[in-house]
């Protein structure tokens, strides 16, 4: 046990709680809901599974202060998330969750529970797809223990710090959906004239715009090829469905395909063309636009993509693009394309007749010149957002680290030291199955080494 804090001892789990995994009872949604049927929502109970709760039941099968810790299904090497949970009160729990009762006179269940969220599962989880902890395995977990007054001071101040990092990711949770919203009011206000009004004002220029169709701005409407493609580098890459994000194109999970002279050039892209998803089971990616830069000239397109070339002696392309993004236009076409075949389109024809407000290329360039600096605006905005994320994340597992390390709070030399206590309530039989600190219980099939307790540092990994 060396190396441990002062006052601090190693236990296994099972000497800290007693296991009431027995009393669980598995309930399968179909039967949750034949119970509940249309009870008020004050006479149901929460009803909890591996990693929180996940419905409610009209009955209870637990009532007391416990620990949960998942037993399936749970992302026992992701440090970030959370594999243990406190609850309290009347509720029903499934057998996907370890239940566990902390012997409150030797440990604190918040300081378990922090401990067991942070604690590296690797030699204590078996299986491949669906990770799970044997009550075996889980039983045998090493814990490090302090003294139970220094317990309560790392749980209060893990409660305060921690409340204050939620609420932090919280908020930044929150800002992908702000600059979502705030560019969808752009495209609005720019493709119904409201972003450049006092820029027509300024120029004296008639506000009212023309409506075409898009067809009559548009040189070319063509479908891509539907020859096989690969992954094997050829001599030409073809951008598909996933190529199309965002009204740009991005060269991951490319393809490639071999083709004579003829298909280059019918297929063959040019800088300014458009690419339109115009098949897919999903609606909201059906109709996505993304306009052709210089890095995909001379790429050509797979078949569930269409390809419009504008006219720019009507239309820039970069303005079309802004209008096939609007919101009004995505709910147009969202709207025309529903199927219940669960493959949605949109033909050639319907996106020849496809309404568009139009502008003169003057105004077309103002506002691609305005859409164009206010998304660069959010862009950085988001990369604030990602500069924040990483300042965030790390921060809670390198403060349990800290915590189980016994670096997070004062040590009080008055506390009484773990091991003494541990032994104490063994002695007055005051907790069941309660064993000496040097115990530690093999995990089957686990290989001992020196030193079996699982260290905490600020850069451990969780694979």
């Amino acid at each position: 046990m060396s190396g441990l804090p002062v006052g601090w001892a190693e236990v296994p789990l099972e000497m800290l709680v007693e296991v009431l995994d027995s009393a669980r009872v598995p309930l399968n949604a179909t039967e949750r809901m034949q119970r509940i049927g249309c009870k008020p929502i004050d006479a149901l109970f929460p009803y909890y599974g591996a990693t929180g709760r996940v419905g409610e039941i009209d009955d209870f099968l637990f009532d007391e202060p416990l620990l949960l810790l998942g037993e399936d299904g749970v992302p026992f090497f992701d440090r970030l998330r959370h594999k243990a949970y406190l609850v309290q009160g009347k509720c029903w729990i499934n057998n996907h969750a370890h239940v566990l009762r902390a012997m409150s006179a030797a440990v604190d269940r918040r300081y378990l529970a922090g401990y067991l969220n942070v604690f590296d599962y690797n030699g204590f989880v078996t299986g491949s797809t669906r990770l799970k902890l044997t009550q075996a395995a889980m039983r045998a977990i090493p814990v490090m223990v302090p003294p139970l007054s220094e317990q309560k001071r790392i749980a209060d101040k893990l409660d305060a710090v921690l409340a204050r990092e939620d609420a932090c990711r919280e908020h930044l949770d929150r800002v992908p959906e702000i600059l979502k919203r705030f560019r969808q009011s752009v495209l609005a206000a720019a493709t119904s004239g409201e972003l450049t009004r006092e820029w027509r004002e300024e120029r004296g220029l008639d506000g009212d715009w023309a409506t075409r169709s898009l067809g009559s701005l548009l040189t070319d409407v063509r479908y891509g090829t539907s020859k096989k493609c690969s992954y094997q580098p050829r001599t030409t890459p073809v951008l598909r469905i996933p190529n199309v994000v965002n009204g740009t194109i991005t060269h991951d999970d490319m393809k490639y395909a071999e083709f004579d002279e003829d298909e280059r050039a019918k297929l063959a892209l040019v800088v300014g063309d458009l690419l339109v998803i115009r098949s897919n089971g999903s609606v909201g990616i059906l109709g996505r636009t993304a306009l052709v830069s210089e890095r995909e000239a001379g790429f050509l397109y797979a078949g569930y993509l269409i390809r419009l070339r504008p006219d720019t002696r009507k239309a820039l392309p970069k303005y079309l693009s802004l209008v096939l993004s609007s919101p009004a236009s995505r709910e147009r076409i969202e709207l025309n394309a529903r199927s219940t075949t669960g493959v949605n389109n949109i033909n050639a024809d319907e996106i020849r007749s496809f309404r568009v407000p139009l502008p003169n290329l003057g105004e077309q360039r103002e506002i691609v010149r305005r859409v164009s600096h206010l998304f660069a605006h959010a862009d950085r905005l988001e990369a604030c957002l990602a500069a924040a994320r990483g300042l965030v994340e790390p921060t809670t597992p390198s403060l349990l680290a800290k915590a189980f390390r016994g670096e997070l709070v004062r040590q009080d030399p008055n506390d009484e030291p773990a091991c003494e206590l541990l032994a104490r309530l063994k002695a007055r039989g005051a907790s069941e199955g309660t064993r000496s600190c040097r115990g530690k219980p093999r995990v089957p099939g686990r290989e001992e080494t020196k030193g079996s307790r699982r260290a905490f540092s600020d850069g451990d990994s969780a694979q």
